[in-house]
């Protein structure tokens, strides 16, 4: 019995539990998996490499992005510089508000009147019988005045006064009779380009239609709405430099393109009014309202103008810039209208007056 209790004793040392050490193990399990933060740390450390290559990359985009920014801080003196150049159309201002829509219609077609008053014998400067001659008259007025064209046309007209004669003409002959109006070159193959035209596609007449006239060498919108305003009567707004110039000054219009201008300009006074319209404006703006120095003190329509000031305004001064009739002179035309109260211009000089060519009343 002493035996049994022995043994079952013996199963309680520590050489009983010798198979069963390693439970113990327990505690020691931070040392076996000790290695596995060690065996991380390339990772980590890869991680951390990574993070640092980021911010440089992130460090280094501004610095590639700089130029473009740069570029587009540069670009911005130049969109000012176009904001600054935008047309703007200039308004009167009355009781220290701007002028509306209404009340800027309202003055036009007031200022349409009295230059009706001021101008009632408004009519084209260009010498013609018939609307072959004020076709071809219209070409050569290009870049030069309406005075040299009229000097310059009789002797043209003479030598050829259809268009079959002048499409058949010897060019170096044609040259040498406009050579006065400048550009001659180009010009004489126009108007014997036109002159061609008309006899192949319109029977040597000139088509009253503007789709038609447009289509002919040399001829522009401008050119085509003279001849068919004084030639066929039909109504049309003739955008030259001086038209121009007025419409802007006058504040109807801000823009510089033809074409605009014509448009807003249609918009403000009623069809039957254009073509004299044209006249009148171009009249004022040859006469008093010059480029360069408007004779402000002398304009009958300042109480209108939402720009006077911008030339003379003493009267004595002003006085002395008015030209033509306005100021005395002659006027352009060789053969003008009845009622104009102006003097006739002189021929081309060594050309005797008689030569001069007469109007039928084509016109």
């Amino acid at each position: 019995m002493s035996k049994r209790s022995n043994g079952t004793n013996r199963t309680d040392s520590p050489r009983a539990n010798g198979p069963s050490k390693p439970a113990p193990a327990n505690p020691a399990t931070p040392k076996k998996t000790a290695p596995k933060p060690a065996a991380s740390k390339p990772a980590a450390k890869k991680t951390a490499a990574k993070k640092a290559a980021a911010k440089k990359a992130a460090a280094e985009k501004p610095a590639v992005k700089k130029p473009a920014a740069k570029k587009a801080a540069a670009k911005k003196p130049a969109a000012k510089k176009a904001a600054a150049k935008k047309p703007v159309a200039k308004t009167a201002v009355a009781g220290g508000r701007p002028e509306s829509r209404l009340g800027m219609v309202r003055r036009a077609r007031r200022i349409n009147r009295e230059l009706a008053e001021v101008y009632p014998y408004a009519h084209p400067e260009l010498d013609f019988r018939n609307p072959f001659e004020l076709l071809v008259a219209t070409v050569l007025s290009a870049q030069t005045t309406d005075l040299r064209v009229n000097q310059t046309t009789p002797a043209l007209f003479a030598r050829y006064p259809t268009p079959e004669d002048l499409a058949a003409a010897v060019p170096e002959e044609v040259e040498e009779l406009i050579r006065p109006t400048g550009f001659f070159r180009a010009k004489t193959r126009s108007i014997m380009g036109l002159a061609a035209a008309l006899r192949d596609e319109h029977d040597g007449e000139v088509p009253g239609r503007l789709e038609d006239l447009v289509k002919l060498p040399g001829v522009g919108r401008k050119t085509a709405f003279v001849v068919l305003g004084n030639a066929f009567g039909v109504p049309g707004i003739t955008v030259d430099t001086h038209f121009m110039r007025l419409a802007r000054r006058f504040g109807w219009t801000g823009s510089d393109d033809p074409v605009r201008i014509e448009a807003e300009i249609a918009e403000i006074f009623p069809k039957s009014d254009w073509t004299m319209l044209s006249h009148r404006v171009i009249f004022h703006g040859r006469r008093i309202c010059h480029a360069r120095k408007p004779a402000c003190g002398a304009c009958p329509i300042t109480h209108l103008c939402p720009s006077y000031g911008e030339g003379e305004t003493d009267p004595e001064k002003a006085a002395k810039l008015l030209k033509y009739e306005k100021g005395g002179f002659p006027g352009q035309r060789l053969n003008p209208p009845a009622d104009y109260p102006g003097r006739p211009a002189p021929p081309a000089p060594g050309v005797a007056p008689g030569a001069a060519q007469r109007p039928s009343g084509a016109e």
